[in-house]
């Protein structure tokens, strides 16, 4: 393809997006196709000679448009959101054009001080502390800072590392230990989180090689100070060394908010590496009135939030601060002499290799750029006020409706629910697991559907269903939608009428899905 088809056919792709976006309530939010579908459909090896675009273009309507899943459609209820808009999508464009191997300042001096800056931008549009920011009010350059990682599983991953490496030497400068000692020591150290953390938290502690120690939750489904100290005093009292631990400000399934200021009071007694995991409602801070909710986060060593998630930037963009990246570059850093580093005056210059796990990085601060930019930070707390607003709005119609419970407060864009057992038969209503049923009934009653994708979760024994608000094109007739469709279905779900449909029926309006029920 040369620039002049480029040109033609590029145009081509950027109206089939726009045509997307516009149909997107016209279109089932999961596929009605089986498992190994595409398999059946496209060849077992690549092509000998070239395909024109028109036959590429035409087999991801034809082949690969059925089998996908739509998080942009607003009846998508299902995970929380991955964000996508038009400013971020051509943000993404430019990164592609350049497509740099952004490992250093040198490697590309403008996306390395590009996203230096937006990740202050950021950091101030979401009144994070100023010890997060990497440059100061005069203008000289701070400890901290911003970069943007793949995902907050990854800065998981890199943040629990680095806590293990901090620890490390603080040993080592303390009690002379030696290599050996190293060793033996690392198996002890012991990372606290919470069972409602996200599970990047257990995954982090697994590959590095550290015990991950899960506490339970109280009854708003959050980690208090009482319980991390008790587990934090045990485990030092069984050999063991606590170095780690993640409060969560909006947990996956029902957006708690653990005891911040507590778990803070824990982690400095004991030299402990605090992170917070905002992936989702971290967004929700560029709106003031959140921010009394986050109290806390400013003593935090690291913070991370999905800009991908709630602020409007496509996947992947997730912004990891560090109060003072001395011991991320420390940890992170490796040395190779195809790897120079800059030489004379090295104000500013940031070698963002040092600050995650991958050498390479794609320009993503671009496309964060784009958004910041053309919405404005009045438009994206717009954006966030909106889902807010549409998740009260269903929270008062399942109240006023009078056969659900919610589950959780509803603080952000997720409404977490059930059926009310008074409202099952005197009968079915005294057993757990026919109330449990009849709410997976109802979830999968409604995925059948098609009309919209929700998700059913476990709390503490109880089946709950997730209906989480936050499509950037969605608006308050999708919710309304979702609403119709659950009272549609309530009669089913109560009186066990559930019937799956195959996606070999006649009835092809029908999804094929499994069953979503889920730890989410």
């Amino acid at each position: 393809m040369n620039a002049a088809q480029f040109r033609k056919h590029g145009k081509e792709v950027i109206d089939a997006i726009a045509d997307y976006y516009e149909n997107l309530d016209n279109i089932s939010p999961v596929p009605n196709v089986k498992s190994g579908y595409l398999y059946k459909l496209v060849p077992d090896e690549a092509p000998e000679n070239p395909e024109s675009f028109e036959t590429v273009k035409a087999d991801i309507e034809t082949k690969i448009m059925p089998g996908m899943t739509h998080w942009q459609s607003g009846n998508f209820f299902a995970w929380y959101p991955s964000s996508s808009s038009f400013p971020s999508i051509i943000g993404d464009m430019y990164s592609s054009m350049f497509s740099i191997v952004g490992f250093s300042w040198i490697s590309s001096l403008a996306a390395t001080e590009l996203e230096t800056v937006v990740m202050d931008w950021l950091g101030k549009l979401l009144g994070l502390d100023k010890r997060f920011l990497a440059i100061n009010e005069d203008g000289t350059e701070n400890k901290g800072g911003g970069a943007i990682q793949t995902t907050a599983s990854g800065a998981m991953v890199t943040m629990i590392a680095t806590a293990r490496d901090r620890f490390l030497e603080s040993l080592t400068m303390q009690q002379a230990i030696g290599e050996d000692d190293v060793a033996r020591l690392r198996p002890r150290f012991v990372a606290y989180f919470s069972d409602q953390t996200h599970s990047s938290g257990e995954k982090a502690a697994n590959v590095i090689g550290c015990k991950a120690r899960i506490l339970p939750s109280n009854d708003d489904f959050s980690l208090t100070k009482e319980v991390l100290m008790a587990a934090v005093e045990q485990d030092k009292k069984s050999g063991l060394i606590p170095f780690f631990v993640c409060g969560t400000f909006g947990t996956t399934n029902t957006a708690a908010i653990d005891d911040i200021p507590g778990i803070a009071d824990v982690a400095a007694d004991n030299n402990m590496w605090l992170h917070i995991d905002a992936a989702y409602a971290g967004g929700a801070l560029v709106c003031p009135e959140f921010r009394p909710l986050a109290s806390g986060i400013e003593r935090a060593d690291s913070i991370s939030i999905n800009a991908h998630k709630w602020l409007l930037t496509n996947f992947d963009c997730s912004a990891l601060w560090v109060a003072d990246s001395t011991h991320l570059v420390n940890s992170m850093g490796i040395r190779r002499e195809y790897l120079p580093r800059v030489k004379g005056d090295t104000s500013f210059v940031k070698d963002y290799r040092d600050w995650q796990i991958p050498l390479g990085r794609r320009f993503r601060a671009l496309k964060l750029w784009f958004v910041m930019r053309m919405y404005g930070a009045s438009g994206i707390r717009a954006h966030i006020r909106e889902h807010v607003i549409q998740a009260k709005w269903l929270e008062e119609r399942l109240l006023a409706d009078g056969r659900f419970e919610i589950m959780a407060p509803v603080v952000f864009g997720l409404v977490v629910f059930r059926i009310k057992p008074t409202a099952l038969s005197e009968h079915d209503r005294a057993d757990k697991d026919v109330i449990n049923k009849a709410n997976i009934d109802l979830a999968e009653l409604i995925n059948n559907e098609g009309r919209v994708f929700i998700l059913s979760t476990m709390l503490k024994g109880k089946v709950a269903l997730r209906a989480t608000i936050g499509a950037v094109h969605g608006s308050l007739k999708n919710v309304e939608v979702l609403l119709t469709v659950l009272q549609k279905h309530f009669a089913a779900a109560i009186n066990h009428e559930l019937v799956i449909k195959d996606a070999n029926d006649n009835d092809s309006s029908l999804p094929c899905i499994p069953s979503f029920f889920t730890d989410v």
